[in-house]
């Protein structure tokens, strides 16, 4: 039986980092909103219990809460910032405003050693953390003990023993706690006692049987977009029920120099993956002419897909079972804080559900995964390492990166730049240490003079950023004569570009999007 860690949820925007850092000790863990965990706790292989941050305050009226059977289980519990606060305010302690908010980088002072801090930290030290609080606790309950403090927030970490209950004020699940990720290896390993067994082979080998038990003799149609989590999709699928599988690539024409090509040629060739390749780019085109709000270039191109991919799937002779690859943050993101389960299941265009006139079941190997497991996936699935390592494109393509009308010049001008820059990236070395690079075409023409002749032409944005989490980021640190010599390929090897500029801003802290 699996060993696994519940993450009950309370709204923080980092609580997938709680679930990325238990699965990278090799402990399965799953994140439920508190709404829905009372459930969740007759899990089969629950071995322990995580609280995790939230936008509320315990002491106010109708505040969330935990299942008091949490507390009742016998399982370990870990609660995390709110986490804390509510394990406090349920169990007996105090929790009130502070007037010494936290929100940043802290430090922690060690008070006394414990399971949670064994052989990561020793009493007296100082360490970084990264708190974001506003209330505090101010009373611990009955049979608890102060394991460390900060300026702001006396009780920074409490632990009662007994009955296996921690709780930090500071959240660990972020890289800004440099030795967070250790104490929530501790907690699932050493307090909770899970093996640490979990694995993509496992994850593979166990996938591979459910998808045989869900889909029987029926046939299966996935949808390709061309990235890596329909083709991780694709692939695992068909070595579980092999050509009952049929896959349709709809070509929309906004897609990167020759990645049709490249996408079409590995499923027929290399893996010998039925495949119905469908050239929709004119009709693709057509619909996006004169329209230049990027939400409705989304919905547009959303919409034709589907249509597109409805006809294809009727020539085809039908499905019992539509393949899609959903993953784990699609899952969390599509469950409100509030109220519940999304009515749209994400397509992997992320612009809506296909309609139920289709009347297909869904399967969705990847559910379970976060991006990077996706990309692991991949590789023990066999898919090449420079299919695997890409970095994320959006489902609408080319298109929101060309703000502005959408015009078969600017698509040509805009995949010949992107691909140049690409290739000055994977020249220097830097593609893999770079999250995300692209170039953008700019709705602006500037006046410019070459070699003797003037020039109006346009003005291309490029940009890379670097991220840990995927949840916030930075733009790379390029050098500049990196930067002056990809400007200067682009613009001699690119007619109509004659300008280049760098987009130095960053991402912020919450925003889950990149496009």
């Amino acid at each position: 039986m699996q060993d696994r860690i519940l993450i009950v949820d309370f709204g923080s925007q980092v609580t997938q980092l709680i679930a990325r850092r238990i699965r990278e000790a090799g402990v399965y863990s799953e994140i439920v909103p508190f709404q829905s965990a009372e459930k969740a706790l007759d899990w089969p292989g629950l071995k322990g219990i995580i609280l995790s941050g939230g936008p509320a305050s315990v002491h106010e009226h109708q505040s969330p809460r935990a299942p008091e059977r949490v507390f009742k289980r016998g399982l370990p519990v870990l609660g995390i910032c709110y986490g804390e606060q509510t394990m406090c305010a349920q169990l007996g302690g105090k929790v009130e405003p502070s007037d010494h908010r936290e929100f940043g980088k802290a430090y922690v002072e060690v008070k006394a050693g414990n399971a949670l801090f064994d052989g990561v930290w020793n009493t007296g030290e100082r360490h970084q953390v990264w708190m974001s609080h506003g209330d505090r606790v101010t009373a611990i309950p009955a049979g608890f003990k102060v394991i460390a403090t900060s300026d702001g927030a006396p009780f920074a970490a409490i632990a009662d023993e007994r009955r296996q209950f921690y709780a930090t004020q500071f959240h660990m699940e972020v890289v800004h706690t440099p030795d967070g990720a250790k104490l929530l290896k501790n907690f699932a390993t050493e307090i909770c006692g899970c093996r640490g067994d979990w694995s993509m082979a496992h994850f593979r080998t166990e996938m591979i049987h459910k998808i045989k038990k869900q889909v029987g003799f029926e046939r299966v149609i996935c949808g390709l977009s061309g990235g890596v989590d329909s083709a991780v999709t694709a692939v695992l699928i068909h070595e579980a029920i092999g050509e009952q599988l049929i896959c349709i690539f709809v070509d929309h024409g906004l897609m990167r120099l020759n990645e049709a090509q490249e996408v079409v040629r590995m499923f027929r060739d290399h893996y010998n993956i039925p495949l119905m390749h469908v050239d929709a780019s004119g009709m693709f085109l057509d619909a996006l002419a004169g329209v230049s709000e990027p939400e409705q270039k989304r919905k547009i191109i959303g919409k034709l897909f589907i249509d597109v991919f409805e006809a294809e799937a009727h020539k085809a002779g039908g499905a019992a079972f539509l393949a899609q690859g959903t993953l784990y943050p699609d899952v969390i993101e599509s469950v409100s804080f509030t109220g519940g389960p999304s009515v749209t299941i994400k397509s992997h265009h992320n612009v809506g559900g296909l309609p139920e006139r289709m009347h297909m079941k869904l399967v969705e190997p990847l559910r379970e995964l976060f991006k990077d497991e996706v990309r692991d996936l991949g590789r023990e699935l066999g898919l090449p390492p420079s299919f695997v390592g890409r970095h994320p494109f959006p489902g609408p393509g080319l298109a929101i990166r060309m703000p502005g009308g959408i015009d078969k010049e600017g698509l040509d001008i805009l995949r010949r730049a992107d691909a140049i820059y690409l290739d000055q990236i994977r020249k220097a070395g830097l593609y893999d240490a770079i999250w995300q690079a692209f170039a953008v075409l700019l709705p602006v023409r500037t006046v410019g003079v070459m070699g003797d002749g003037r020039t109006y032409d346009r003005v291309l944005g490029l940009r890379a950023v670097t991220s840990t989490d995927g949840m916030t980021a930075e733009s790379y640190p390029f050098d500049h004569s990196f930067l002056a010599e990809t400007a200067t390929r682009i613009i001699n090897e690119v007619k109509g570009v004659s300008r280049v500029v760098y987009d130095v801003t960053s991402k912020p802290p919450g925003t889950i999007e990149w496009e």
